[in-house]
């Protein structure tokens, strides 16, 4: 992956991760590795437990918040965790236990950064899913809610804004002049599917990739092209004069692309919200006569719960899911036999120490020579 040659680049500042509420668990996780590379990089210097800054965000009894940083910061290059999407977290208010909403996490993510009091050298923000990354773009008369969040977090020192499989990455045309990467899971997830030994062939005579909607057709294509298998999609047929949750309803997928009859799919979306719409792509598929099918999805959200899931693999409609632990997780989703949790923190790790030196991340973006190598290593064609 990186290259972790430290000693040969002077760091942008003295390394700082703050997690915030919620994401504990991948933070203790990314420290290990990074606490584990520096001995092994510079043995004579023991003396750093942990990247952990101790920071908080405690509540009123009303709602109101504040954000504490309780240890100096000055001069470091700070890296701020957050998951907006954690529903598992939750505060008191008026005597009632209220989950955390994306508001609220966004609301605690500006009040650590505005406790930084421009000390820091340099502010980046972790954010694996973006807040309000699916209001991306104006129709009609409404809020470009993602685009002004953005813009606010720069407004306030925000140097870079890492995150995961960004719905529509223009959006990072909002605040052309600041730092903004956008990393694909893609290596995570082949070696996931090919380490649990669900397949044998990664190759176009058995496989084949599905992009369920036009949208994220340029994700199928990435995987399509590294892989060398053919690609396929669908288009989403939207009944346009009814709003539903905001909106359109899907009326049909129809699809598009070769014959898929006799071959593993991976279908390849940025998230799985209700389930619906990527469980009617699989039925359809089943119809058009493909073997197993995998869904390979950034984020699980799984907004309505896992019934209709469970139903649907109970019927043979898919054989496995993968979502990141990018963003919130219940014990109750890791618990299923048809979910596949895909391991992310030793790959924010790498992020976090690759820029903490000011090193190039191509290798990191696009990392089509660490898959080639990872599948001729297990023999996958």
């Amino acid at each position: 992956m990186a290259n972790h040659n430290q000693q040969q680049t002077n760091p942008v500042g003295r390394l700082g991760i703050i997690g915030m509420r919620g994401c504990e668990a991948i933070t203790d996780k990314i420290d290990s590795f990074l606490v584990e590379w520096k001995r092994d990089y510079f043995p004579e210097d023991d003396e750093q437990p942990t990247f952990k800054i101790d920071a908080v965000c405690p509540r009123f009894g009303t709602g109101e918040g504040k954000g504490m940083i309780r240890q100096s910061i000055r001069g470091y290059d700070l890296y701020i965790i957050a998951d907006m999407f954690n529903y598992g977290v939750t505060y008191e208010m008026y005597g009632k236990t209220v989950p955390m909403s994306p508001d609220d996490h966004y609301q605690d993510l500006k009040r650590i950064i505005s406790a930084t009091c421009g000390k820091a050298r340099r502010i980046n923000v972790i954010m694996p899913m973006l807040y309000e990354g699916r209001q991306h773009r104006r129709s009609g008369r409404e809020s470009l809610d993602c685009s002004l969040a953005l813009q606010e977090l720069v407004a306030m020192g925000v140097d870079n804004i890492i995150t995961f499989d960004a719905h529509d990455a223009r959006v990072h045309n909002a605040i052309p002049l600041t730092g903004f990467e956008n990393f694909q899971p893609v290596y995570q997830m082949i070696k996931a599917l090919v380490n649990g030994h669900y397949t044998k062939h990664l190759d176009a005579e058995h496989t084949m990739i599905i992009s369920p909607d036009e949208g994220g057709l340029s994700r199928g294509i990435y995987y399509s092209s590294v892989l060398g298998i053919d690609l396929g999609m669908f288009y989403k047929r939207r009944d346009y004069t009814v709003i539903v949750k905001g909106r359109n309803p899907i009326v049909s997928h129809e699809f598009l692309g070769a014959n898929v009859e006799g071959k593993d799919v991976i279908v390849v979306d940025d998230m799985i919200s209700s389930g619906d719409s990527v469980l009617d792509v699989c039925k359809q598929l089943k119809k058009l006569g493909a073997n197993k099918i995998f869904v390979f999805a950034c984020f699980g959200l799984f907004c309505e719960g896992l019934e209709r899931i469970d139903k649907a693999y109970a019927d043979g409609v898919f054989n496995k899911i993968f979502t990141t632990n990018l963003i919130y997780q219940t014990e109750e989703l890791k618990q299923r036999k048809w979910y596949e949790s895909v391991e992310m923190s030793k790959y924010i790790a790498y992020i976090i120490s690759t820029l903490n030196c000011d090193r190039s991340i191509s290798a990191l973006v696009d990392p089509v020579n660490r898959i080639k190598s990872f599948l001729e290593k297990h023999g996958i064609q």
